[in-house]
């Protein structure tokens, strides 16, 4: 089922819910990463309810149906986007987790969908039984660097221009690790059909604003402070997952820098799992279903009921 949800301050959101066929044993609401939308996790969401959970997602603002309804591709708001996008995560759970509130509640999150899903559980971890991070990152001092640039590009050329720059500083050095690359896109999966297939979508691969940049990095140092990790409540139950080979978790360095992050906090129950030779979407990648099944034990495995 589809359908927009209105937030708070009348912006729409459109959402997807997919229900098993049988009895359901859990919710998993999805967030999808930068420059795509969630209907590109169909099949992942299928197979998710085939085991018996209950599947929602949404697209984020500026992003999918949710920006050609009501908004600018790459574009959150005009100030505090991150935190705006962090609260419509909120208001759509809240919303569509009503019909399933007597099962366990699990937020997966992809690439930027991860960063917004560590801030939430900063904020909201009591709500939460279980977190998957899939394609996460550590935050560094390039982040702030970029938040200046970002801040500086806003005011002289405008808060929604594309902002070519600095999107070329965020992912132009990922290819070059793989040679041979035969597109700009290769860093995301090895499979060439599926980098075709965001290539060839309408709602993938934009260039996002000068204030959308603005509003990710500042969400990237804010939820990178060690008070705020503190919040996050010790028992919850956190994979984190990606490929070895994904440079947005700098071949897993940066994976396991998160999980120290969260070892530091007091968290005690933190798994990491690399996928061998794998990039950034290991969930459209050759062995996609070795993947599933990885996540699907894990979930067993931390069932709270």
């Amino acid at each position: 089922m589809e359908r927009y949800i209105e937030m708070s301050d009348g912006h729409f959101v459109f959402t997807r819910t997919l229900q098993p066929s049988s009895t359901c044993i859990g919710h998993i609401h999805i967030l999808h990463g930068m420059a795509e939308h969630s209907g590109r996790y169909i099949k992942f969401a299928s197979a998710l309810t085939t085991a018996g959970y209950a599947v929602t997602m949404h697209d984020h603002r500026g992003h999918g149906e949710t920006a050609g309804y009501n908004g600018t591709l790459g574009f959150f708001a005009e100030q505090n986007g991150f935190d705006r996008v962090v609260e419509d995560v909120h208001e759509v759970v809240t919303a569509l987790h009503e019909q399933f509130a007597d099962v366990p509640f699990i937020l997966f999150g992809h690439s930027m969908g991860s960063f917004i899903t560590r801030r939430y559980i900063q904020l909201y971890s009591h709500h939460v039984d279980r977190v998957i991070l899939c394609g996460t990152g550590h935050v560094t001092t390039l982040h702030a660097m970029g938040n200046m640039v970002s801040r500086a590009l806003a005011k002289q050329l405008g808060k929604e221009t594309e902002s070519k720059l600095l999107n070329k500083l965020s992912f132009g050095s990922f290819n070059k690790q793989f040679p041979n690359s035969k597109t700009a896109y290769d860093w995301l999966c090895s499979v060439e059909n599926e980098v075709q297939k965001y290539i060839d979508d309408p709602y993938c691969g934009f260039i996002p604003t000068n204030q959308f940049f603005v509003d990710l990095t500042t969400g990237f140092m804010t939820l990178n402070r060690k008070n705020e990790i503190a919040k996050v409540r010790k028992d919850l139950p956190i994979l984190l997952i990606s490929g070895s080979k994904d440079p947005v978790g700098d071949q897993g360095q940066g994976i396991y820098a998160v999980a120290e992050q969260f070892a530091v906090a007091g968290l005690q129950n933190v798994t990491v799992y690399l996928f061998e030779d794998k990039r950034h979407e290991i969930l459209n990648e050759d062995n996609q279903e070795a993947v599933y099944q990885v996540l699907l034990r894990w979930l067993e495995k931390n069932d709270t009921r």
